[in-house]
């Protein structure tokens, strides 16, 4: 059980269409296929691959991707960008202005062009609102921002802050509901709700949600579709959609810069696009050449899906690399779960795992053929990847990746006994485990070597250990992948469902019961993953940004419609890939 372990219905043809997609994008694959060594030393700095604007992106030698923007929209571009950061600075000192734009900048995906001017301001809302933090802020929508991008960008701002907006009893005020703007940004605030404080944000979000559900029949056709976003989408929670941006659906967006970055995000979107067209291209051709999907016919044959992981986890446009050499893993994690869940043995699999904890390739005798080329393609796969990291960053992160997945196969060795024996675990005991074989902590540990930011030997024993960052996450997958895989009649996985164990333990309970258990435990997880990202530990901020995207991915990849489609996931699809593309043939 694996990043995924539901999909191999209807929706598990997404797959990349080499033939296609280099008609639309003509590349030059000996400019993309190589990965030359870098010869400038270690890299310790985070702000390290943050994208120049509209400049030509490079892969670790320096050797360029070619530039997709001709030379008058780069210039656009780079006019747009210069009057945004005036613009920025400007906001400094006037601070509803400065995070309307912040707000607007984040939503339209190209804030790493203006990191440090968001910065800047922030540092500076923050010392402000330290300091009066007694006095009364009576604008709900300004408070529940600040309150939000501050809490996003790490600063811990006290919940305290929204008292104001409620009366003798604690409740909040009913004349709130008249202020639509107000109650999404609360909402939108809400879900960045950590362990341990007073429950105001919970009934926030519960407050908000029941009056802007009620009122959104009575609102125009924008706000209300402002409304039904937000609730199914809340920004912490969720990927916008790309569509979103180029149909101009911001926030709030009646001030006159916003035309600005609208134009600057489609031109940011068409080099953005043209570079992941790219990668799926090299993918593509890696994938071919493995020939993984012929030699072990069982498995899944999902490049494009798999890549999408990564495409969410590296969002900074500069690290292409990167997004190519994640995606290499998540295959075998999807490859190495069909293994465990839908074909071998348990004798085939505890022969394997052994082999894979003591990473022992003369052990790989005694397997069967198919379980050969696996271990061969994991063991060549993790090796290419650890001289990569070496290379680039000056630590061989080989010992930390095959621990990694030798504890992803220890756990898939365990479902896989419940299974053979008709053991019916507890759901706790089940979902402790599932948070191992949910391969969370393997797709992470690859992300820390490969963003190479302050790997020392505290940060490897931490990410070696599954932190909470990361468990927490893989719980949210976990459960996410259960609620699609209880109402999946063609699954054909062994594997089992947090909500059947739940409703095996708790015979009194229906499937609803089960599933808003689950949800309950989802919301939970996400409230232990904010407070990871609100707390000091020894990894990076890139990583925890990486982290974080992987979650709000998670919706994308299980939220299954009736026809056990993910039309939420073909629709990302299209809008990032395929937006002149017909879909017939793509899926």
């Amino acid at each position: 059980m694996a990043f995924s372990s539901t999909d191999l219905s209807s929706s598990s043809d997404i797959q990349v269409i080499p033939e296609q997609i280099s008609e639309i994008v003509k590349p030059n694959l000996n400019q993309v296929v190589s990965f030359p060594n870098n010869k400038n030393g270690n890299i310790t700095n985070d702000d390290t691959g943050v994208s120049a604007p509209f400049k030509h992106f490079a892969y670790p030698s320096g050797q360029p991707f070619p530039c997709f923007i001709d030379d008058i929209h780069v210039e656009r571009a780079q006019k747009l960008i210069k009057v945004t950061k005036h613009i920025l600075k400007k906001a400094v000192d006037v601070p509803s202005e400065g995070l309307a734009v912040i707000d607007a900048i984040q939503r339209l995906g190209i804030d790493y062009y203006f990191k440090d001017e968001i910065e800047q301001i922030l540092k500076r809302q923050n010392v402000i609102f330290a300091i009066h933090a007694d006095d009364h802020h009576n604008d709900l929508q300004e408070v529940a921002l600040r309150f939000r991008l501050l809490r996003q960008e790490g600063y811990f701002v006290s919940a305290g802050v929204f008292n104001n907006f409620r009366n003798k009893e604690g409740e909040f005020q009913q004349s709130l509901s008249e202020d639509i703007n107000g109650l999404i940004g609360l909402y939108e605030a809400s879900q960045l709700s950590i362990g341990g404080e007073d429950h105001v944000l919970d009934e926030a979000g519960d407050f908000c949600a029941n009056i802007l559900n009620e009122c959104v029949t009575h609102l125009d056709h924008y706000q209300a579709r402002l409304v039904k976003n937000t609730l199914l989408h809340p920004y912490r929670k969720s990927l916008p959609l790309a569509k979103d941006f180029l149909l101009g659906n911001v926030q709030g967006s009646v001030r006159e810069w916003i035309l600005d970055l609208q134009e600057l995000a489609k031109l940011d979107f068409k080099l953005v696009q043209s570079l992941h067209k790219m990668e799926t291209v090299q993918i593509s051709k890696w994938w071919k050449e493995l020939g993984l999907a012929k030699k072990l016919e069982f498995a899944r044959d999902q490049p494009l899906k798999w890549y999408l992981w990564s495409m969410a986890c590296f969002t900074d446009p500069s690290f292409s690399w990167q997004r190519i050499e994640l995606t290499k893993p998540i295959s075998l994690i999807y490859i190495i779960d069909d293994i465990f869940d839908v074909y071998g043995t348990l004798d085939e699999l505890t022969l394997f795992t052994e082999a894979i904890n003591r990473w022992d390739l003369a052990a790989i005798g005694q397997l069967p053929e198919y379980m050969k080329i696996c271990f061969n393609a994991l063991n060549d796969i993790t090796n290419e990847i650890s001289n990569k990291v070496y290379k680039e960053y000056g630590y061989n992160p080989v010992h930390s990746l095959q621990k990694a997945w030798a504890r992803l196969c220890n756990a898939f060795l365990i479902e896989a006994k419940w299974f053979s024996s008709g053991h019916l675990p507890k759901a706790e005991e089940y979902l402790e485990n599932g948070i191992v074989s949910s391969g969370v902590h393997v797709g992470l540990v690859h992300v820390f070597f490969l963003l190479g930011h302050d790997i020392t030997g505290k940060t490897v024993e931490h990410i070696d250990d599954n932190p909470a960052i990361i468990s927490s996450i893989a719980e949210i997958l976990r459960l996410w992948d259960d609620l699609g895989s209880a109402k999946d009649e063609n699954q054909d996985g062994k594997d089992g469902s947090y909500i059947y164990y739940y409703m095996m333990e708790h015979q009194d309970s229906t499937a609803e019961d089960a599933r808003k258990h689950a949800m309950n435990k989802i919301s939970d997880a996400w409230k232990r993953l904010n407070q990871e990202c609100l707390s000091l530990n020894p990894l990076s901020a890139s990583f925890t940004r990486a982290s974080l995207d992987i979650a709000r991915m998670v919706p994308l990849m299980y939220s299954y419609d009736d026809n056990q489609r993910l039309p939420s996931l073909e629709e990302y699809i299209k809008s990032l890939l395929f937006d002149n593309l017909p879909t017939q043939g793509v899926y």
